[in-house]
């Protein structure tokens, strides 16, 4: 029966591949004497047609197959064997190339072989070639395809990449947060479950403050948190075994292994810094800068050494001069109350600061502080003996030669700061080069020793140079004066542009001390600003840069700056008084003007109307205008009998009381003052009267009755007619008041007033 399936699968034809190739699994347990010729196919009616080639289903080989080799997996033979010798032979890889001669053929049968187990990782499929061949070599049969598959067995492990991963996750993740990724990779066949990886934790240290803190993706090894209550300060760090198992991770078939993931909690700022006292105290002397006074120390559960941890100090009152800092130790976390500037014991003897702590980071998102971390910091400032000091920085002294000895110069008064201590200053010289001055003890009054003299060698540029000092009764602590003695000639009244500068300055311990002095005989009188620098020997050295205010200024004899000093003093040049001078000028030239235009104005305001022509001033002339006679209802009169006559004899012959009414009266033309060209303002108001009065007694001044010619302006009006207001009176207006209007109304009062009997 084995023999007949061989031969079934031998001689299938290409309509039959497919079942061929469910046969082929069986087809290593087959026997050894299996032939696979190539053959004729003829018709049923004796008519032959042309020979085709075979198609062979793949072979399928089992990788790790314990044998015994060689083993054979198929034969090959051709129907012509039976009539001539043929060879048979196989090519290609696995065969005649490398790896050399993993499958051979025997020659004359036509049987093939495995030589050794397959491995499908190291090679999972082979291509070959079938040869026929007579005994000189001739082609019988064309070559057939032959392909051999080696069958995957589960014999690979998963390997992971590492064995031991690093991940993170920040405390106070919230479930579901992602942590790492872990990676295995099996060598087995990925398309079945023999190379399908899946993994699962097998293992939680610590398991605080739960057993299940993180869970992992079966498919993708993802990790993730899978609960709350990662807190840095409890749990550091969390050691996690993960198993990598392959036939989809059935744990009875499959091939498993494991690694290792260290997840560490990394810190956030979730814990504020506090102090760990509510009060500090310290003592710092008075006068020292750089002095760490007191020791903050503080507790922070955070990350050491981190911007968690890290503690920032700041005073929040007590300070207002700003003479502390806080400078946080790196090291330690300490915060270290160090003196900035120098404090004085006669101004503050304590201080009470109040500081505050935080971290250099800000806290964590969600994390509330009930409070603020405050303490109290108590300095204590001890008093030290300070050195006298001379009020002022300029000692200059004029005198002339020949003073007598025993002269008094002037006094050098020094202070010593220390009002607290009962101590006394004592005067004396520091150099002294002609031995010309002496100096009082207890007071610190200069007199002369000796007759100074312009000529001697100790005499520069007409200044004599001494130093002295003052100091206490306490511990050595002094100060110096250079002081500078001006000579002048005894016929000399006044000396001017010749200066030479004293500055008091501090001595230092190692006893310097410094001078400043003018090197040129002439310079411009005013303040000037020197800047000078002072500089220690420390290391580094520290240096400290200081403006010195120089006055510059002619004196007068007695060694006083004159009032052009007194100016320049103040602190103006000669370039800004005559710039103030300017503007002075400038203003008051421009409140004059301002004043000027103002009366002036007023001037032209009260005499505008004064100047006008008189010709043509209209307030008192009576303007004679052209007349226009009545509306076209006034037509019907004879007007010839009512024209003015051309001549004026017939009227005055006429008796006196008989005169036409439209005819002007004869008498004398009154007088009418003449108004001055230019009028004074005074005489306009008696101008004005006299024109009244003048034209109140004219008789011959309208209004006198006449006759108005007007011209036709047509039939009609759309104005209607005026005639209906005539002056005939109704009998009950009383026009007697016009008598109180004047004599300009006296003609109205005569024609209306009156009464009826008139």
């Amino acid at each position: 029966m084995r023999h007949r399936r061989f031969l079934d699968l031998l001689f299938c034809t290409l309509e039959q591949n497919k079942r061929c190739q469910n046969m082929s699994a069986d087809l290593f347990q087959q026997p050894n004497d299996t032939l696979l010729p190539w053959r004729h196919q003829q018709n049923t009616y004796g008519l032959r047609r042309q020979k085709r080639d075979w198609v062979i289903p793949p072979i399928n080989v089992p990788e790790n197959s314990r044998g015994p080799f060689p083993q054979q997996l198929v034969r090959i033979r051709s129907d012509k064997d039976s009539e001539i010798h043929i060879r048979y032979s196989i090519t290609g890889v696995g065969a005649d190339q490398p790896p050399m001669e993993v499958f051979n053929i025997d020659p004359v049968s036509g049987r093939m072989y495995v030589t050794r187990p397959m491995d499908r990782e190291e090679r999972a499929s082979y291509h070959l070639r079938a040869h026929a061949v007579d005994m000189n070599g001739n082609k019988v049969e064309n070559p057939i395809d032959l392909y051999i598959y080696v069958i995957d067995m589960n014999d690979n492990r998963p390997e992971f990449i590492n064995q031991v991963y690093n991940g993170s996750v920040d405390e106070g993740s919230k479930p579901g947060t992602y942590v790492m990724t872990v990676t295995a990779n099996d060598a087995d066949d990925s398309t079945t479950a023999n190379g399908m990886v899946r993994y699962r934790i097998v293992t939680q240290s610590p398991q605080s403050p739960s057993q299940n803190m993180f869970t992992i993706n079966s498919e993708t090894g993802d990790i993730v948190t899978v609960a709350a209550g990662l807190d840095r300060e409890k749990v550091q760090q969390y050691t996690v075994i993960v198993q990598a198992t392959d036939m989809e991770g059935n744990l009875n078939y499959g091939l498993s292994n494991t690694a290792t993931a260290i997840i560490m909690v990394t810190d956030v700022n979730d814990n504020p810094p506090e102090f760990t006292a509510t009060t500090y105290s310290g003592e710092v002397p008075e006068n020292r800068v750089e002095v760490v006074v007191a020791n903050l120390t503080v507790m922070d559960r955070d990350q050491p050494h981190s911007p968690n941890w890290n503690a920032v100090y700041r005073i929040i009152s007590g300070d207002p001069s700003g003479h502390f800092t806080i400078r946080t130790d790196p090291i330690t976390n300490e915060g270290l109350v160090t003196v900035v500037r120098e404090v004085d014991y006669e101004m503050n003897r304590a201080f009470m600061l109040t500081v505050m702590v935080s971290n250099q980071a800000p806290l964590a998102s969600g994390i509330q502080m009930s409070f603020q971390s405050t303490a109290g910091v108590t300095i204590s400032v001890t008093d030290v003996n300070e050195a006298p000091f001379f009020p002022t920085n300029h000692k200059l002294i004029r005198l002339e030669e020949g003073v007598p000895t025993g002269t008094t110069l002037m006094t050098f008064s020094a202070v010593d700061p220390d009002r607290f201590m009962q101590q006394a200053v004592r005067y004396s010289k520091l150099s002294d080069p002609a031995n010309w001055l002496n100096i009082n003890a207890t007071n610190g009054q200069i007199t002369t020793a000796a007759v100074l003299d312009r000529e001697s060698a100790y005499i520069k540029n007409n200044v004599y140079e001494a130093t002295f000092l003052a100091a206490d009764n306490g511990r050595p602590k002094f100060c110096i004066v250079h002081a500078s003695v001006i000579l002048k000639q005894i016929s000399d009244a006044f000396l001017n542009g010749i200066l030479s500068l004293a500055i008091l300055s501090l001595l230092l311990p190692a006893g310097d001390y410094a001078q400043l002095s003018l090197r040129i005989m002439y310079l411009e009188a005013g303040v000037y600003d020197v800047p000078v620098i002072v500089t220690d020997s420390g290391n580094p050295p520290l240096l400290n840069k200081s403006i010195i205010k120089v006055k510059v200024c002619p004196c007068d004899e007695n060694g006083d700056c004159t009032t052009i000093g007194a100016i320049a003093a103040a602190g103006l040049g000669t370039g800004a008084i005559i710039a103030i001078l300017i503007c002075i000028i400038i203003l008051l030239t421009m409140v004059l003007l301002f004043v000027v235009w103002m009366k002036r104005r007023e001037k032209e305001r009260h005499t505008k109307q004064l100047l006008i022509d008189p010709e043509d001033d209209v307030r008192d002339n009576i303007l004679k205008y052209d007349e226009e006679g009545g509306g076209e209802e006034d037509q019907d009169y004879d007007l010839s009998q009512l024209q003015q006559p051309e001549n004026m004899d017939h009227v005055l012959n006429k008796p006196n009381g008989v005169r036409r009414v439209d005819e002007r009266p004869i008498g004398a033309e009154p007088q009418y003052p003449i108004r001055p060209v230019i009028p004074h303002p005074g005489d306009i108001g008696d101008f004005i009267n006299e024109g009244l009065r003048a034209a109140d007694n004219d008789p011959t001044a309208p209004p006198y009755d006449s006759l108005l010619v007007f011209d036709y302006e047509g039939s009609g009006s759309t104005a209607g007619s005026v005639s209906s207001l005539n002056s005939s009176s109704s009998g009950d207006q009383d026009y007697d008041y016009l008598n109180d209007w004047g004599p300009r109304f006296k003609k109205l009062a005569d024609m209306y007033g009156g009464g009826e009997d008139d």
